[in-house]
């Protein structure tokens, strides 16, 4: 049985899981995703209600699906 990409390695840290590949160019497909790392890296933290309005959003999505 295999694990699934994010779950946590012996060390407890988990892998990321594979990027999609937005450009056929291997030189701007890694500058895309260098932008995308440093506009995440420069974004402040969520608190916990943004988390929780995150969550919420998606699970409604989730039940709107499966109905």
């Amino acid at each position: 049985m295999s694990t699934a990409p994010s779950t946590p390695a012996s060390g407890g840290v988990a892998t990321p899981p594979a990027r999609p590949v937005r450009f056929v160019d291997p030189e701007r497909d890694a500058a895309y995703w260098a932008r995308i790392r440093r506009i995440v890296d420069a974004a402040p933290p969520l608190d916990d209600g943004q988390r929780a309005a995150i969550r919420a959003a998606f699970h409604g999505a989730r039940q709107q699906e499966a109905a």
